[in-house]
């Protein structure tokens, strides 16, 4: 006879209330400074990258090059989840739909190696949207799976749609801004730092499954790879005009896609007496 599984969720930081309290403060903080800050249009010197260089007849080849784990991330992603099956998707999930919301999230990180390399081949704001749309795709999923697991199942299911819609339309937001010569940027920047505090703050909440320490690595990869995007320039000229810091970047956010793919293979469902099932999910 297998493990029985405990009924509640492992203990965590903070109860369901008080994280619910937390939750609703930072949205409602998020929102009133971006309502506060002045319009922010998007500066023509954002595509004016550090590394221009042309390999093989690919303008700006290791930006583009770079996009390529994206790729390997979000297919083996789609591997994993589609190949659960019986005990194994037991292991991983508490009810298999769970899973809806990370395929979702690899199928954004999957369209994120095309997209951002369609932009790094001729950067500009028509193509960045193409860049921005498959990331926000990825966000909000992460967002919703982190709500169906930790908060409420439909909840989680019934927002994906929503959020999705919500974070793509903040990227179009932005574009049409551009297009009538009042670029907004504040609606598209919210979305993002509201996605990476959201996921610090689910850390807090109780959790079904081990191993949820690994989206302290995913937010924290996040970070740096805002960071290498920030000193690109910089960075480039410290290491010789060898590397970009924007290509760095693009390794940096895979690597956190990457470490969101490694917690679901190797997470555990709680058990009573504090022991979890041995059998990894991967």
């Amino acid at each position: 006879m297998g493990p029985q599984l405990v009924e509640g969720q492992e203990i965590g930081v903070l109860s369901r209330k008080a994280g619910l309290a937390v939750l609703i403060a930072a949205t409602v903080l998020i929102v009133v400074i971006a309502l506060l800050l002045p319009r922010i249009p998007q500066p023509q010197s954002y595509h004016l990258f550090a590394d221009r260089r042309t390999f093989f007849g690919v303008p700006n080849f290791e930006d583009v090059a770079s996009n390529v784990p994206f790729a390997f991330v979000g297919a083996w992603g789609l591997v994993f989840l589609g190949r659960l099956r019986g005990r194994r998707l037991a292991e991983c999930f508490v009810d298999g739909r769970e899973r809806w919301p990370w395929a979702v999230f690899f199928v954004g990180v999957l369209l994120t190696a095309f997209g951002s390399s369609y932009y790094h081949w001729n950067p500009n704001n028509s193509t960045l949207v193409w860049d921005r749309v498959p990331m926000t795709v990825s966000f909000m999923s992460l967002v919703a799976a982190l709500i169906a697991e930790r908060i409420d199942l439909r909840v989680g299911l019934w927002l994906l749609p929503v959020l999705l819609i919500v974070g793509i339309g903040s990227v179009f937001q932005w574009y049409s801004t551009e297009l009538r010569g009042v670029g907004d940027l504040r609606f598209y920047a919210a979305v993002q730092v509201y996605a990476v505090v959201f996921v610090l703050v689910m850390m807090c909440f109780p959790s079904r499954y081990t191993y949820g320490s690994a989206l302290l690595w995913v937010a924290g990869l996040y970070v740096l790879a805002k960071l290498l995007e920030t000193f690109d320039r910089q960075i480039f000229a410290l290491t010789g005009d060898v590397v970009s810091g924007h290509t760095l970047k693009h390794l940096a956010a895979a690597a956190a896609s990457y470490w969101v793919l490694r917690m679901l293979m190797k997470r555990r469902r709680s058990v009573v007496a504090g022991f979890v099932v041995r059998d990894r999910c991967g």
